[in-house]
């Protein structure tokens, strides 16, 4: 089964925390057990897993790459967001989680991140759920 979600993000460098969206999808769905696959169709977004319980981490994250990927490096690409498309590069665009029982089988503090680079703007996420 495929899914679209759309998301309009706020600012240049923002990670949205999508579980919810994700296992509303994969409930719509009566898939009992098997694999949703995320993919992001943009070369300046990406999708991570990582801690959602203090949403300090995230901004950690959001800290430390601005910081090794400056905005300003005298890139060569000419449109101004090279920065946004090495961070996309680095994190990547899709993830699989398991479902078990009609949830995403995540651990205790684990939550999927939509990753904006440059933002804002209007982003779509595809999700393919495999039952089996």
């Amino acid at each position: 089964m495929f899914k679209k979600i759309s998301l309009k993000t706020n600012d240049r460098v923002e990670f949205v925390d999508i579980t919810s969206k994700i296992q509303n999808a994969v409930k719509k769905t009566g898939v009992d057990s098997g694999l949703v696959m995320i993919h992001i169709p943009h070369t300046t977004a990406a999708v991570t897993i990582n801690e959602n319980a203090d949403p300090d981490v995230a901004a950690d994250i959001k800290k430390e790459v601005n910081k090794i990927i400056p905005f300003d490096d005298n890139y060569a690409h000419l449109e101004g967001n090279s920065a946004a498309h090495i961070k996309s590069s680095l994190f990547g665009v899709d993830q699989t989680v398991i479902i078990k029982n009609k949830k995403l089988l995540l651990g205790t503090w684990q939550g999927i991140y939509f990753c904006e680079f440059d933002g804002p703007r209007s982003r779509n996420i595809y999700l393919k759920i495999i039952e089996g």
